[in-house]
């Protein structure tokens, strides 16, 4: 690669910028950095040769918009995916597909947390809202949903539908509002 790109360099006047580094490569080869390097995930703060969060830079939340006791036997959401075990108290929360929170998470595949605590997914994700199961958590309309941030990686969502932490991040929809902090 530096010796095709700096015979390509001398054919022209102008100057060519030369990168091959991605986020692994910026760490582990220096010296290959050359004029620009291409950070990618390492932007996002994970780790892009093991998946490891190296600093949360991102949380995507949301808030409880309904709560409804819903007897055990009951089913939840579009084709009556998830029937309910037990008497639960269920929430309805404000995010879904289109915003892009992947449907496969439904039907208890995947959580989020509220107060700190494990909310399983019930039924299917919708297209602009989902429920979640808070049966035991001391919460209320209003509270906040953690789908990803400092409490639960965005790892754990990436493991569970099986790609990439850059695919979950990346699929957040621009209809998300975004809030930047800046230290």
């Amino acid at each position: 690669f530096d010796k095709g790109s700096q015979q390509l360099q001398q054919a022209f006047d102008h100057k060519i910028l030369r990168h091959i580094d991605n986020s692994a490569g910026i760490e582990h080869f220096p010296g290959r950095q050359l004029d620009m390097c291409r950070l990618g995930l390492g932007l996002y703060g994970i780790n892009s040769r093991n998946n490891q969060t190296i600093h949360t830079v991102s949380a995507l939340k949301t808030t409880i918009l309904q709560l409804r006791e819903v007897p055990a036997g009951d089913s939840i959401g579009y084709s009556r995916r998830t029937i309910l075990e037990r008497d639960s108290l269920i929430a309805a929360i404000p995010i879904g597909y289109a915003d892009g929170l992947n449907r496969r998470l439904g039907n208890r595949r995947g959580y989020c947390l509220v107060n700190g605590q494990r909310a399983p997914y019930v039924g299917n994700i919708c297209m602009d809202v989902c429920m979640i199961d808070v049966t035991g958590i001391d919460c209320h309309e209003g509270d906040t949903v953690e789908i990803f941030g400092p409490q639960l990686p965005v790892t754990v969502l990436s493991d569970l539908l099986e790609t990439i932490p850059y695919e979950v991040m990346t699929g957040i929809s621009t209809r998300v509002r975004r809030v930047y902090y800046q230290d």
